[in-house]
């Protein structure tokens, strides 16, 4: 495991970024073909610099692979062919305990606790330069770019409502549904009857969101983690935890089933 730390400015993927590795992360190289996921989180503390601090302690034991900081630098933490200590318990798909095959981007934002803000263009126009690189040279699978909350539903909320998932995903980072706003606006709130709510929930579990239910939590609980953690990513303008015919309809589109709105 690496416990030097150097910080320097080294050119990289056309960007200044800043060398200061963790001591936080396995030391047997995996195989690049290991790397199929990018896992998007903010960092969720009030300062930058504590942050910074936590994720190149070895006492915190975690990290990730980049922090991309307020004004647009990034820092590599972590360099990509290690496994980062970021995803923690997670699931997508068929893949669980997510660290192993991800890179993971930290974002400084205080987060939910915190007084959560928009991020910063400087922040996001990094974040489309690193991310581009990574999907390129990894050869990643644009239904692989997640966030920490996709994964671990029941325990995260971030990258959270304000992070520009739909701006990522006309940038080809990403995925997002073709529907119009009007068709949006006029299905929110609409109830649904419980068999459209199954439907949505097997929509859910085939996009790649897990029926696995975490250890000592309630099902009903579990599955409104699951629909707030959709709701953050494909609607974010009303984050209630409540199945209506607007996230149905996402749903459907995400997984083709349904251009009948586009």
């Amino acid at each position: 495991m690496a416990t030097k730390k150097k910080k320097k400015l080294q050119p990289k993927i056309g960007l200044k970024t800043i060398l200061n590795y963790s001591p936080n992360f396995y030391s047997t190289k995996r195989n690049i073909k290991q790397i199929k996921f990018i896992i998007f989180h903010y960092t969720g503390m009030k300062k930058e610099s504590a942050a910074i601090k936590r994720l190149t302690s070895i006492q915190s034991e975690v990290s990730s692979h980049y922090f991309i900081k307020y004004n647009g630098e990034i820092i590599n933490l972590v360099p990509d062919l290690y496994t980062a200590w970021h995803a923690g318990s997670s699931y997508w798909k068929n893949f669980k305990s997510l660290n192993k095959n991800s890179i993971g981007i930290e974002i400084s934002n205080p987060g939910h606790n915190f007084k959560y803000k928009k991020f910063t263009k400087m922040q996001i126009n990094s974040l489309l330069k690193l991310s581009k690189f990574l999907i390129k040279k990894y050869k990643i699978n644009l239904e692989n770019i997640l966030g920490h909350s996709d994964i671990a539903p029941n325990r995260k909320k971030d990258p959270g409502e304000k992070f520009p998932w739909k701006y990522l995903a006309k940038n080809k980072i990403g995925i997002w549904h073709k529907l119009s706003n009007n068709a949006l606006k006029k299905n929110r709130i609409l109830n649904i009857d419980d068999v459209s709510k199954k439907l949505f929930y097997k929509n859910l579990f085939q996009i790649g969101y897990s029926r696995n239910l975490p250890k000592n939590t309630d099902k009903n609980k579990y599955l409104n983690f699951l629909v707030k953690a959709f709701q953050r990513r494909f609607r974010q303008e009303l984050v209630n935890g409540k199945i209506d015919k607007e996230c149905l309809l996402i749903s459907e589109n995400l997984l083709n089933k349904s251009d009948k709105f586009s």
